[in-house]
């Protein structure tokens, strides 16, 4: 099977995105004391990877954008 060439930083991004989220979860579970600062940078890069998916016209790409900028509004809140 061809794997296709993806012109901008996604499907890196989403790897990235899933990483940061799955930390961002890990430190509420711990009731950590940086949460505030994690869910500041999870929001971010829920931002750039929704900016890279939104680029692409896959449906999976277009659920994974809104599903980053979903989350990202989240963590906002959790960094407020």
């Amino acid at each position: 099977m061809a794997q296709l060439e993806s012109m901008n930083d996604c499907p890196n991004c989403c790897i990235q995105c899933v990483d940061a989220c799955l930390s961002t979860i890990k430190l509420l579970i711990a009731d950590s004391p940086f949460i505030s600062k994690q869910a500041a940078l999870c929001a971010e890069i829920c931002e750039w990877c929704a900016e890279q998916c939104q680029q692409h016209e896959h449906e999976h790409c277009k659920k994974c954008a809104e599903s980053c900028l979903a989350c990202a509004e989240e963590c906002r809140k959790l960094a407020a």
